[in-house]
């Protein structure tokens, strides 16, 4: 791609000033000119050839977003939460990966949730209504001004990153009323009661509110924001079920290749895997783990760049994010070659009983905790049947010894983020109870590290892990991720058929 330092031009835009009458930066400020362009400057003979000729496209047959009905309950949600407080909700901002090249963006959850809107420096602004509602307004950047250059000039341009909404299509995609975004720093200053934002996202926003907010207020604001997102709607449980079948699809690409992997390394798995997020999705919904061999005793291998051996074990850790970016999350271990060893088969089955006792647990009014446990004590008690550790096995899990091989938590909620629902409090996530709608990985697992002098050499460097993404229903669960094979003799019957 003809990058933003490839010989071109492209300047940092200066701030304009915008008539009220039109909502239209028209700045005085030339754009600045790169330090090293290639040329020196616009004449007054180009800069009004620019300005003409040009199209209308404005779109004039939009329809709300699929969401837009959703988004609004939402905002209501929150609403009744804070009457009387003005909530300012950003998107983020585009991050800088290297000199003048970004990262992909990615909005805020929050934000997201709230508007459906995806797009980099977004705020949403929630009004206080003197009835104790709010006023919700969503500040975006408009089409780029064609009278001062700023479409062709600005690395931001629409020349140079594409064409985006005008405020008015953004309104009828989003059901909002739409203002430019360059105007919401000064409207938030001069902004008077109390005030909410959700932190960490947009720097620029923070500054303008700094003698406005507290960090404990808006603590409370983005812990009930999570909270909100722990029951899901059908909408929600619609998009997670389209990314899990990306993701089956995905799982599917890769037995079919695992010979190029071989010839090659863990990246090819990997690559191949994100072709199936990217054709499908927005992206992998977090950094695709493909350990092969002893790395799969690593939780978060995301190197991906070991060798692929038939004989080992390949601990495939994935998921499609849907283009509304909601995740799946789903792990099988298969073995390379199709068969598995009878010491891979055993460890194998031993966490997909586990796992198996774990769903079960998984039920409108159990605990959240219940699944954990009940994977646990499996685990337990085959590490005690197999004179790994010392039992019996209540003293094993009062003491917490199987975590030496079990590692990790069994499981956690899955939405918007792969760990969704982070900093909601814990008595209402860990220590909460089960609720129709709420999502959640069941995922235990072994891991003998390649150096663990306390296990038989022969189960050094096996890893396995078993991952399905568990609905809760209104009479016990479903497993989204159950096109899947989870148990060892259908998985190799699955490989086999894929590889032909």
């Amino acid at each position: 791609m003809p990058s933003a330092g490839g010989g071109s031009d492209v300047a940092d835009q200066q701030t304009p000033e915008i008539p009220e009458e039109q909502g239209e930066p028209t700045s005085e400020e030339p754009i600045k000119q790169r330090k090293n362009g290639l040329y020196p400057g616009v004449s007054d003979e180009l800069a009004e050839n620019m300005r003409t000729g040009w199209a209308d496209t404005e779109l004039r047959d939009l329809e709300p977003i699929p969401q837009a009905d959703r988004t609004a309950e939402r905002r209501a949600k929150l609403s009744a939460r804070f009457p009387g407080e003005r909530l300012v909700i950003p998107a983020g901002n585009l991050k800088t990966r290297s000199n003048d090249t970004d990262y992909p963006f990615r909005a805020s959850v929050e934000y997201a949730y709230l508007t459906g809107n995806q797009t980099e420096d977004g705020v949403l602004v929630m009004e206080p209504r003197a009835d104790g509602g709010h006023d919700s307004v969503l500040y975006l950047l408009p089409r780029s001004n064609r009278e001062n250059g700023e479409f062709w000039l600005d690395g931001q341009g629409e020349l140079w990153v594409g064409r985006r909404h005008s405020l008015t299509e953004a309104e009828r995609l989003y059901g909002l009323p739409c203002r430019d975004v360059r105007t919401v720093a000064d409207v938030l200053r001069d902004a008077s009661g109390d005030v909410r934002v959700v932190r960490g996202y947009d720097a620029g926003i923070e500054t303008a509110l700094t003698d406005k907010t507290t960090a404990e207020r808006d603590e409370e604001l983005k812990v009930f924001l999570s909270e909100m997102r722990l029951v899901k709607d059908d909408f929600e449980v619609g998009e997670l079920q389209k990314a899990v079948d990306s993701t089956v699809r995905g799982f599917e690409d890769v037995v079919r290749v695992l010979d190029k992997a071989e010839a090659t390394s863990e990246r090819y798995i990997e690559g191949t895997f994100f072709l199936r997020a990217r054709v499908e999705g927005n992206d992998v919904g977090y950094g695709s783990i493909c350990a092969a061999g002893p790395h799969a005793t690593t939780l978060h291998w995301v190197r991906n760049d070991g060798p692929v051996r038939s004989g080992d074990l390949l601990l495939l850790d994935a998921g499609v994010e849907t283009h509304t970016l909601y995740t799946a999350d789903v792990t099988r271990t298969l073995p390379i070659n199709g068969r598995f060893t009878d010491l891979q088969r055993k460890i194998y089955d031993a966490v997909y009983e586990a796992q198996e006792a774990g769903i079960a647990a998984v039920k409108p009014g159990a605990k959240y905790l219940d699944f954990h446990h009940a994977a646990q004590r499996v685990l337990a008690e085959k590490l005690v049947e197999w004179g790994l550790v010392e039992g019996p096995v209540e003293r094993v899990l009062e003491l917490g010894l199987q975590r030496r091989w079990t590692l990790h938590g069994t499981g956690h909620m899955l939405g918007m983020d792969v760990h969704d629902c982070a900093v909601a409090r814990r008595e209402t996530y860990a220590e909460g109870t089960l609720e129709p709608g709420m999502c959640l990985t069941v995922e235990p697992g072994l891991y003998f590290q390649p150096d663990d002098l306390t296990v038989p050499e022969e189960y050094r460097g096996i890893g396995v892990r078993i991952e399905d993404d568990i609905l809760v229903t209104e009479d016990g669960n479903r497993n989204l991720s159950a096109a899947l094979p989870r148990r060892s003799d259908e998985v190799e019957a699955w490989m086999a058929r894929l590889r032909g």
